[in-house]
């Protein structure tokens, strides 16, 4: 018998109203084990269902490129950086955000959503799913911060707040403003001042 359909699977069902099959983060794994995802394959497991990901463009690679010089360069010692990690915080969710920035210590698989200080995506493509789906999931997880960085134009959409609802606090920073950090004081980012390929 197939260990993978053993039992009949539950579904979920997003704002459309259409049931989906709902998996588990082991069973996304243990397709990845039988090489039915391969490397190249951009999917990420939000609430039980797998989601794929757009391939990211020339625009989104130099703003990220920029972002990491930056991060790497001020970041505070006490920080871990961790650049696209497979994020697994919970039994349905499996996330490979472009910057998890955490307290000291820990896998990146598996730091714990209370010591992660920031989060951040740069969205392209993905703009929309970043400022939804994925906001819904960092704030049910309590991410005390996240950021989407709009790759085009270098505003930066900052959640704040956290509840399982979404976040209380969502602001547009424009590019020429800097972004302060609160959980790390005296950092803070001007995207329009980064150096752009």
């Amino acid at each position: 018998m197939n260990e993978l359909s053993h039992q009949p699977r539950s579904t979920t069902q997003t704002a459309d109203g259409i049931p989906r099959l709902r998996w588990t983060l082991a069973e996304f794994e243990r397709l990845t084990e039988l090489g039915i995802f391969g490397e190249n394959d951009r999917i990420e497991l939000l609430g039980g269902e797998l989601i794929p990901m757009s391939p990211k463009g020339r625009q989104h690679e130099g703003v990220r490129s920029a972002i990491l010089n930056w991060l790497r360069q001020e970041l505070p010692a006490e920080f871990d950086l961790h650049t696209e990690p497979g994020w697994r915080p919970n039994e349905v969710d499996y996330v490979e955000p472009d910057f998890l920035i955490s307290r000291k210590g820990g896998h990146p698989a598996s730091v714990q959503p209370q010591d992660v200080v920031l989060i951040i995506e740069v969205a392209h493509s993905s703009l929309k799913l970043d400022t939804t789906v994925k906001a819904a999931t960092y704030a049910r997880h309590g991410v005390q911060e996240y950021w989407v960085v709009d790759a085009l134009n270098l505003t930066t959409r900052v959640h704040r707040r956290p509840s399982a609802s979404g976040y209380g606090d969502v602001t547009e920073v424009p590019a020429k403003m800097p972004l302060g950090m609160p959980l790390m004081p005296g950092v803070a980012l001007t995207l329009g001042d980064l150096p752009l390929p």
